[in-house]
């Protein structure tokens, strides 16, 4: 069983990667509704929320946690590797970078996430420490994660909020565009994925850290011997508040209908 966890519902784009990715795998998915959001908070509590999270989820016997929050794989990670050693521990955040280092041809990267995670620099020391060279615009976009939530993802509303964010970046008169590859920081802004690309034009490379952590979870299992070869894969779901709220946003990023009775309330 594969582990996964959000401060709330906009892990699930990563749990839709990771159930396209290994549908053979069996998971179980926990959103700490009742504290979100995490990039709001200390590190220190973050960290604290993220070793609770957790341990929940080892003791349903996880054999890999995917930790599918901006915020606490930014300054959580080697706590949760250390607790939960030998069990690999996978974040947002790194696949994100290598992806988008290799994709870039000029090194100008743009990312594009919540405030907590522009301001503690997650994405640019990552794609500093694997391309040196580059040059990293990392910027806040907060209402995107609204606009998923309220289910706003495309039409007028959405690009003209996705205007008023990049087209600095990536349409400015007579100038070469400040990058050429766009990272999705944060776990919602799948959702807005064709807003985006039809503000940023067709040449400007989009990373989805949702489906790079997908793949990179495959890669790890692999080498570790644990990926599971065959059978029906399943879903487990787990909230710390409000069910009935987390299955009907929820169903909007996993893109199937959740029942209330399927999500099970859990108190860390």
């Amino acid at each position: 069983m594969i582990g996964v966890f959000d401060s709330g519902v906009g892990g699930l784009t990563v749990l839709k990667a990771l159930m396209r990715e290994l549908p053979a795998e069996q998971f179980v998915y926990l959103g700490d509704t009742a504290r979100l959001p995490y990039g709001t908070k200390s590190p220190a509590t973050v960290a604290r929320y993220a070793l609770q999270a957790a341990e929940a989820l080892s003791a349903c016997g996880i054999k890999c946690l995917v930790v599918a929050c901006n915020t606490a794989s930014a300054v959580s990670l080697p706590a949760v590797r250390a607790h939960l050693a030998p069990v690999p521990v996978i974040g947002v955040i790194e696949p994100g970078a290598e992806a988008a280092c290799a994709a870039s041809p000029s090194g100008r990267i743009a990312v594009i996430a919540t405030e907590g995670t522009v301001r503690g620099g997650a994405y640019q020391q990552a794609i500093l420490q694997r391309r040196a060279q580059a040059e990293v615009r990392a910027l806040p976009a907060p209402l995107f994660v609204a606009l998923a939530e309220e289910g706003l993802t495309d039409g007028p509303i959405a690009e003209a909020i996705a205007h008023h964010y990049l087209d600095a970046l990536f349409t400015p008169a007579g100038a070469t565009p400040a990058a050429d590859t766009l990272v999705l920081g944060c776990t919602h802004f799948p959702m807005l994925a064709g807003a985006i690309r039809a503000t940023v034009g067709p040449e400007v490379r989009i990373v989805d850290s949702a489906e790079t952590t997908a793949r990179h979870v495959r890669v790890t299992l692999a080498q570790a011997g644990l990926a599971c070869l065959g059978g029906q894969g399943g879903l487990r779901l787990l909230a710390t508040d409000a069910p009935e709220r987390f299955a009907r946003i929820g169903a909007r990023f996993l893109e199937r209908p959740i029942r209330t009775d399927e999500v099970e309330l859990i108190d860390l």
